[in-house]
């Protein structure tokens, strides 16, 4: 009888179940601390209650752990220092969306020679976010695979659906059932009804298949997540001026959902220039001294050092710091436009913790 299935695949590997992993590497009270506490204030950002300005802030992507802890050790020292105007937490994305190939990420390929080892993937992602959760600092990533969540959503405070994965129903129906709010970014041309209907399914109880924390096959049931909102990252021209958030506004008003948005000052909103990121969070920053209650937070691509840099092979020859996916500004860039806009905050007024915030 000739074969009908499995035409295509050479092979599949078992992985470790998701409760196996966390046994290995435990949360501990800290840690639970430090998750509780941000999934709270970003709550109460997003109901208005909170009066500092979330920065979610870190390297496009993550491929070398230790140079993620370095930049995690700077930012929770300069989060110290800003906590009255902003509230930093540290990007960590681990999974890349390609337009069509290149690397996809840590978690897909830790070695970056496509290997693709997922177990160690998972594994060193884990590690990796219980050490920076220590810190106290709070940690974001973009949910890519429907499966990574089982093994790393219990140590993230703020997720991302992408710009190209914000139509997806398998997106929108697993941010239904995820524990931290949510983000939903417009698409790449700049299609915001994309995202705002991502907002509202992802608020409505959903069933899909899924495993379970002992890697079973289950059909997952959730309540709906009412924790989700827009992302606002520019399209076929930037999104960041007062006139398009007041449009974006407008339509989460019309779909009943709240007036509030994230706002990511690189991609499309810098016409794809990482250096004009400062400017683009100057500007934010102005709208909330002008009394903007809509930007409830922004976004930051940021690394050790500046620009970005080619992988055209394995991990041989890379420069420490230097991102292998979007440029990012460097440190010294990240210090001085996060110090002058906790300052130009601090002035306005618009900074100090509502009564009702952690």
């Amino acid at each position: 009888m000739r074969q009908i299935q499995d035409l295509h695949v050479l092979g599949t590997e078992a992985l470790i179940a998701p409760r196996l992993l966390k046994d290995e590497l435990r949360v501990d009270e800290s840690v639970v601390r430090t998750v509780i506490e941000a999934r709270e204030i970003l709550r109460a950002a997003l109901a208005g209650r909170e009066r500092r300005t979330v920065c979610i802030v870190g390297p496009c992507s993550i491929h070398d752990p230790e140079a993620a802890m370095e930049y995690a050790r700077r930012l929770a020292a300069l989060r110290l220092e800003l906590a009255p105007q902003l509230y930093v937490i540290m990007r960590v994305y681990f999974e890349k969306p390609r337009t069509t190939v290149g690397w996809k990420g840590l978690i897909n390929d830790p070695g970056m020679d496509d290997s693709c080892d997922m177990g160690a993937g998972l594994r060193i992602a884990r590690r990796l976010l219980l050490d920076i959760n220590r810190l106290g600092l709070p940690a974001a990533t973009e949910m890519l695979d429907p499966i990574t969540p089982q093994y790393i959503a219990d140590l993230i405070a703020w997720s991302a659906i992408g710009a190209r994965t914000a139509e997806s129903q398998t997106h929108r129906e697993m941010a239904s059932g995820l524990s931290m709010p949510v983000g939903f970014k417009n698409t790449t041309e700049g299609n915001l009804e994309a995202a705002i209907n991502g907002v509202a399914s992802s608020r409505r109880p959903h069933s899909f298949l899924g495993i379970t924390q002992d890697g079973a096959a289950a059909v997952v049931r959730t309540s709906g997540n009412p924790d989700t909102h827009v992302v606002l990252r520019g399209g076929r021209k930037p999104n960041f001026d007062s006139a398009s958030i007041a449009a974006c506004v407008t339509m989460l008003e019309a779909h009943r959902l709240e007036p509030r948005v994230i706002v990511d000052c690189s991609h499309a909103q810098t016409n794809k220039d990482y250096r004009r990121q400062p400017a683009v969070l100057e500007e934010l920053v102005r709208q909330v001294r002008a009394g903007s209650k809509a930007i409830m937070g922004v976004m930051l691509e940021s690394n050790l050092e500046a620009g970005s840099q080619s992988l055209t092979g394995a991990r041989t020859g890379l420069k420490y710091g230097v991102s292998v996916t979007d440029p990012c500004i460097d440190w010294p860039t990240t210090e001085r436009c996060l110090r002058a806009a906790a300052a130009e905050l601090a002035v306005s007024g618009a900074s100090a913790p509502a009564a009702a915030s952690s």
